[in-house]
């Protein structure tokens, strides 16, 4: 495995710090609503790559490589991002009791999940292969 550049730690942490007088900008520029052309695309675009992270995750974590944690991650902050955009987006009334629900019961129990693969990786995957051959 590569050696991570030295300059990469000083560098993300000055992208950090430049994103906070950023978001500030952003948090009195914005308007509050606003018409997205292509809001289904964006949608449907992300349901496609979070389909594709589940798929990923599943093969990876059913034939244990060192691709779980990186899937797993990228899954649970998929589905961090889907709960969040969703009860945030949603129309009000029912349509974002649906989405809180939707977050509650299926998104954020989903991430939490992945996040326990990340945190616990090795034993998850040295528990695998000893279940596969249970069966």
């Amino acid at each position: 495995m590569l050696p991570l550049p030295r300059w990469l730690g000083p560098f993300l942490l000055l992208t950090a710090l430049a994103l906070g007088p950023w978001t500030l900008y952003l948090t009195y520029s914005l308007p509050s609503r606003h018409l997205a052309r292509h809001y289904d695309l964006a949608w449907v675009g992300f349901d496609v790559a979070l389909l594709a992270s589940f798929a990923i995750t599943g093969w990876v974590a059913m034939h244990p490589s060192k691709w779980l944690v990186p899937a797993a991650a990228v899954t649970g902050t998929m589905l961090l991002c889907d709960a969040w955009f969703d009860v945030i987006t949603s129309g009000g009334g029912s349509e974002q009791i649906e989405s809180i629900l939707e977050a509650c019961f299926a998104e954020l129990p989903l991430a939490a999940l992945c996040g326990y693969v990340v945190w616990d990786v090795e034993r998850f995957l040295t528990l695998l292969p000893r279940r596969r051959g249970r069966r």
